[in-house]
């Protein structure tokens, strides 16, 4: 009789040689259970999506009660369904008064997608601009948008028209002309290894795309639901999008994604033709009722507010000779080591030891850090030290 790990390698799809075979039973709060009972700090949130913790009592409430009513209908769009509308009433809310119009999808990468078709549909105009080492999802056009060769080989050709920038660096913004459909940019780099900007940038950087009538869409979909300390990153630089992009911690763990802007502009998709975005599964209504419990609970229970300080004490005890730099915003941090083969070891020990963390796509040598915001101040020292410990073992 096969075991599970050998069925999983012999019939699930595979996306390296050296996946990590653990095998957990069960999830709650900050925490995951092997089949054995072990314990498991998650220090990234299953990459950026359990934010408020695994399983809040909110969320699966929310999940089972919309069950008991209904699961899918129609593709997105044609039926009102009110797990939808109380979910895009709910984010508009908190967002900008021009962010008034959601278009649910089923993830992230498909949220990219949507905004960059509504950003040519638009303006009429082909030519998108993206950031080296950025990362918006790995479908053929957030590929095309994605700046690392490395990751795109033997995917070509993709879009065309599409250049890159460097990300921070204003003298790259003349780059953009009345040519430019769209600048689609992070607005703090995730897998570049944790990269924020400057608010002098930022902010030239909407300047420059209002000059010439281009849209800026930003990509939250690590940075925001709170990560940073604000509920959206673009909060720290005093500047909104045209296009927002939002999913991981969207759905509270339930796979949903969103692009946002107004609707002026989201209106372009109705026309000429019609269904210039369609998908079946987008705004799946249990999601979209996981999610709005997400959010309801991240607002009543000021999950941001501790955010700074819980930053500051990471960066206060991760201190090591080995440790060249702990950076990055709120919860949304990369300790970076001086290679990547001491990164590996380090991590794989914190594993051992009870701590899941890993590294990033464009940025192997840095360790990502990255928990749910409910992580308490206790649970962010034993990470520290567990960290350490394993910093100390191979240094």
């Amino acid at each position: 009789m096969p075991t599970l790990r050998q069925l999983f390698l012999s019939h699930n799809a595979q996306t390296t040689d050296f996946p990590l075979l653990l095998e957990f039973e069960r999830a709650e709060g900050l925490y995951m259970y092997d089949t054995n009972g072990k314990a498991y700090m998650d220090l990234i949130s299953g990459i950026g999506v359990s934010s408020i913790g695994h399983r809040h009592p909110r969320v699966v409430q929310a999940i089972k009660d919309q069950v008991d009513k209904y699961m899918h209908l129609m593709v997105y769009g044609e039926y009102v369904q009110t797990p939808q509308v109380r979910f895009a009433e709910k984010l508009v809310s908190i967002l900008p008064g021009h962010l008034q119009s959601v278009y649910f999808v089923n993830s992230g990468a498909e949220a990219a997608e949507g905004a960059l078709k509504l950003a040519k549909r638009h303006t009429g105009r082909s030519q998108i601009i993206a950031c080296h080492n950025s990362y918006h999802g790995s479908t053929h056009g957030a590929l095309s948008v994605m700046g690392s060769d490395e990751f795109k080989r033997g995917y070509g050709p993709l879009l065309p028209d599409v250049d890159f920038i460097q990300f921070d660096r204003l003298s790259d913004l003349q780059k953009i002309t009345d040519k430019t459909a769209c600048v689609i940019v992070e607005t703090i780099q995730g897998e570049a290894g944790i990269r924020v900007p400057e608010i002098q940038y930022m902010q030239a950087l909407r300047h420059k795309c209002d000059k010439t009538g281009t849209l800026l869409i930003l990509d939250e979909i690590q940075a925001g639901m709170g990560r940073t300390g604000k509920l959206f990153a673009f909060e720290h630089y005093g500047i909104e999008p045209d296009i927002l992009l939002l999913a991981k911690a969207l759905g509270g763990g339930m796979p949903i994604g969103a692009f946002i802007s107004s609707a002026e502009i989201m209106g372009a998709l109705k026309n000429d033709p019609i269904l210039g975005h369609i998908t079946t599964f987008g705004g799946h209504p249990v999601s979209c009722a996981a999610g709005l419990a997400a959010l309801e609970a991240l607002l009543e229970e000021n999950l941001t507010r501790q955010v700074a300080e819980k930053e500051h004490l990471f960066k206060e005890l991760l201190v090591h000779p080995a440790i060249k730099e702990v950076r990055g915003k709120g919860l949304m941090l990369a300790a970076e080591f001086e290679s990547f083969e001491l990164n590996k070891k380090i991590i794989d020990r914190c594993i051992e030891n009870g701590i899941i963390t890993d590294w990033f796509l464009h940025c192997s040598n840095s360790m990502r850090i990255a928990p749910p915001l409910i992580i308490t101040h206790a649970d962010i020292k034993k990470a520290c030290e567990i960290i350490i410990e394993a910093v100390e073992y191979y240094t």
